[in-house]
């Protein structure tokens, strides 16, 4: 399965996806894309070998079901570098291809949003198995295999042989274009009909449709799960929520159009001075409802104090606030567009940064505000 984040999603998403990140392993970099796997891909070894075992299969049997596993997500990671290296072209740049035990993830900063350059990029990772596919074709004789009767092809496809190997890889890739070409988010296939349909209907309604479109087929694979395998209902989680956070961010990236940052800051913050001390930071936070300040000298921004910086010291109260605050930070313009400041927030992985206007410090943004701005001018919609 492939699944396309974009990186300016905004909060709720953006913390699940800082949990799905943590026990990841870097295992080697193309183009400058780091390609990581997820601990959790090891339980997926362990469940296909722990099912040979219960059929009684030797060892032989075992390490060809694994290593089918391996150079299949080979192919997935070749699969997400074909989506990546074509949305370079379009100057949009892949943080990382994150391998999971139900397929691969490529991270992208953003989704491009003309339907031509969407719908080739979401073609580029399925025609990448395409290739793979009529490679093997052309040193399996795949259609030898289809002139046996069901009994003699499950004892011939029993046999740890190479070209048995090869057959059954070609049968995966095969499988991998026609299941991520299903035309439903998150796979590949909703991208592009999303991409079709914006030409007609524009991106928000095209969103809502294959979005709907992949939440029923999530109730489909939930269902099967519970009566046949119960690695569906996990699949059938992946897609609900895929495409559930793909609607939800088109739906807010529609309605901070033409909003600008000066809309949604904080304007009435407190400002700390280095020499303040952490018990005092620690007074204004339990007070009221601000957990990130803004460091100011004569009228200067010099730092940035984070909730997780307070708490990181609070056994050291008498500590003053120059010695831990972030003197390497970024400020938003006023002016900014309030979609641009979530890509920075997005690839910047930093919630809260100080507003300024012509130099000068005007404010502070951060994404819980963005939440609620979004929230009340979905109300007035």
């Amino acid at each position: 399965m492939t699944n396309i984040i974009v990186g300016n999603q905004v909060l709720e998403y953006l913390s699940v996806k800082e949990m799905v990140m943590k026990g990841v392993f870097k295992i080697g970099s193309v183009s400058g894309i780091k390609i990581q796997i997820h601990w959790t891909f090891t339980l997926l070894l362990i469940w296909v070998a722990f099912l040979e075992i219960q059929k009684g299969s030797g060892l032989h049997r075992i390490l060809l079901n694994e290593a089918l596993i391996v150079v299949l997500f080979l192919c997935v990671v070749l699969h997400e570098l074909g989506h990546a290296l074509t949305a370079k072209k379009f100057g949009v740049e892949t943080k990382n291809i994150l391998l999971l035990p139900i397929g691969g993830v490529a991270t992208l900063e953003k989704m491009p949003e003309k339907p031509i350059q969407e719908l080739l990029i979401a073609l580029a990772g399925p025609l990448v198995n395409v290739a793979i596919a009529m490679l093997l074709f052309l040193f399996v004789p795949v259609k030898s295999y289809f002139n046996f009767d069901a009994i003699v092809l499950e004892e011939i496809l029993y046999e740890t042989t190479l070209q048995n190997f090869l057959f059954y890889l070609f049968v995966a890739n095969v499988m991998l274009v026609l299941f991520n070409l299903i035309p439903a988010f998150p796979m590949d296939g909703g991208r592009v009909l999303r991409a079709l349909l914006s030409f007609r209907l524009g991106r928000l309604r095209a969103t809502d449709i294959a979005a709907n479109l992949g939440q029923g087929l999530a109730f489909v694979f939930f269902i099967l799960g519970l009566f046949f395998n119960p690695f569906l209902i996990l699949i059938a989680f992946f897609i609900f929520f895929g495409a559930y956070s793909e609607n939800q961010s088109v739906k807010q990236r529609n309605v901070l159009k033409g909003h600008l940052v000066r809309e949604a800051t904080l304007t009435n913050i407190t400002k700390l001075h280095s020499k303040n001390t952490i018990q005092e930071a620690i007074d204004i936070l339990l007070a009221g409802t601000e957990k990130d300040f803004v460091v100011t000298e004569e009228g200067k921004i010099i730092g940035v104090l984070s909730q997780k910086d307070i708490i990181k010291n609070v056994k050291t109260p008498t500590m003053i606030i120059g010695d831990i605050m972030q003197r390497k930070f970024k400020t938003v313009d006023v002016n900014m567009e309030i979609l641009k400041a979530l890509e920075m927030i997005g690839n910047e992985k930093n919630n809260f940064y100080p507003v300024v206007e012509n130099g000068r410090l005007f404010g502070a943004i951060d994404t819980t505000n963005i939440n609620e701005f979004i929230l009340l001018k979905t109300v007035l919609k």
